[in-house]
């Protein structure tokens, strides 16, 4: 071997590394820092993409799972060309779609490395602190807390209650999974570390997007270790614990409360309030997608169909124009139509049968695309920059670590060795 080809060979295996810890870094700073997660992936794709050959992102872009997200980023770009907007917008429009090309990157990274459960590592550590100083702000509100709501340290109350409720279901689901190994103290502590994050939905910062994905993930739970048994028992213990926190609760009944009203404003004067916004911006997305079904109003149409039908002379909810239309769904429909939104249906479906198996990585990865489906229903969150890049290192980390697994179980099995005559 020449001394060119050593040193390049180290340079690999220093670039493989520093690649894998910024993706650590990623997932650290996803939870705090808008700007430090962006100066983060723009250096790990800069450490990332020398390490990676053309036959292992060939590979992934073959699989669904790979190779749907890039073929709707294809089809945005394709989108921009009927457009009826300025090219600015269109090419903002696309910029949504960029970080759906990371994750056949991620997948091929994560297939070779080892390190795969530090970025996770990472994530959690990075939660536990989150979680830490929301106590703390709410046991010492006059504290400095660059946070602006009760109880959220940093950025909102609708990202701190998805994280926090990701992390309590990873941590129940691995609790599920050391039930068999007879040790009750590590169970317990697993529950109970679970029980900080979900008792501060309850009664500090409460989305209500978390309180429709919960009852979901609660299910799944069930259904993954007990089946019929486990959907009986989630429905009854989730029923049950869900009255005690409704009455135990003012910040959460406040908030149910508030939600009746508005919804009930909105109905009878079109009033300008959160669930009136929300209710407003899905008809008038119906409306729209019903206008160009098939290929939709093209790439960057979304603010341009809301400025339009606010400016007939509407006051309240209807007369706001948005950008965002707060269903995944329709802000991909309204710009690409019918193809759009299919490819969107197919690329969950692919991501959630990757995680289809057993086993600890697998149950977070189908945490966080159930999480991101069910929450794309009232939010686009793909279009959103931190739940947007959760989703996407999600998928492309957990997704490479278990395509990682089951090629080494396959080479492991029996019937990948070849068989030798005698």
């Amino acid at each position: 071997m020449t001394s060119i080809s050593i040193l390049s060979r180290f340079d690999r295996v220093r670039f493989e590394r520093l690649a894998d810890w910024l993706a650590v870094g990623v997932a650290v700073s996803l939870p705090w820092s808008t700007s430090a997660t962006g100066i983060l992936i723009a250096l790990w794709l800069v450490a990332t993409l020398p390490t990676l050959d053309v036959a292992s992102v060939r590979r992934e872009l073959l699989t669904a799972a790979g190779g749907l997200p890039v073929l709707l980023w294809v089809l945005a770009a394709v989108g921009m060309l009927w457009a009826d907007v300025s090219w600015a917008e269109r090419i903002a429009g696309l910029g949504k779609f960029h970080r759906l090309l990371v994750i056949p990157l991620l997948l091929a990274q994560f297939r070779r490395s080892e390190h795969g459960i530090w970025v996770i590592y990472g994530f959690f550590a990075s939660m536990l602190g989150l979680l830490l100083m929301s106590w703390v702000a709410v046991a010492f509100p006059g504290l400095p807390w660059p946070g602006r709501a009760f109880g959220v340290p940093v950025k909102d109350y609708i990202l701190q209650g998805e994280t926090f409720l990701i992390c309590a279901f990873a941590l129940l689901g691995y609790a599920f999974e050391k039930r068999g190994a007879k040790k009750p103290l590590v169970i317990l502590g697993l529950v109970g570390l679970a029980g900080l994050f979900l008792i501060d939905i309850a009664f500090v910062a409460t989305g209500r997007t978390v309180l429709l994905v919960a009852p979901v993930l609660a299910f799944l739970l069930g259904w993954r270790h007990f089946r019929w048994k486990g959907l009986i028992g989630a429905a009854l213990l989730g029923g049950a614990v869900g009255a005690v926190v409704f009455f135990e609760s003012p910040y959460l009944h406040g908030r149910l409360e508030r939600s009746v009203t508005e919804l009930r404003d909105y109905l009878s004067s079109d009033a300008m309030n959160p669930t009136g916004l929300h209710l407003e911006f899905l008809r008038k997305s119906l409306l729209f997608v019903e206008a160009a079904p098939i290929v939709g109003h093209g790439t960057g149409s979304i603010m341009e169909q809301f400025r339009q039908a606010a400016a007939v002379g509407q006051s309240g909810a209807s007369s706001v124009a948005s950008a965002n239309p707060h269903n995944q769904i329709f802000a991909v429909a309204i710009q690409l139509g019918v193809l759009g939104t299919v490819l969107l249906v197919a690329m969950w479906t692919a991501h959630v049968m990757l995680f289809r198996g057993s086993g600890f990585i697998a149950w977070i990865g189908l945490i966080i695309v159930v999480q991101n489906i069910v929450s794309s229903l009232f939010n686009s969150h793909l279009f959103d920059f931190t739940q947007g890049w959760l989703y996407v290192f999600g998928v492309g980390v957990g997704g490479g670590m278990v395509l990682r697994e089951r090629s080494a179980a396959s080479a492991a099995s029996p019937m990948a060795k070849p068989m030798i005559k005698p």
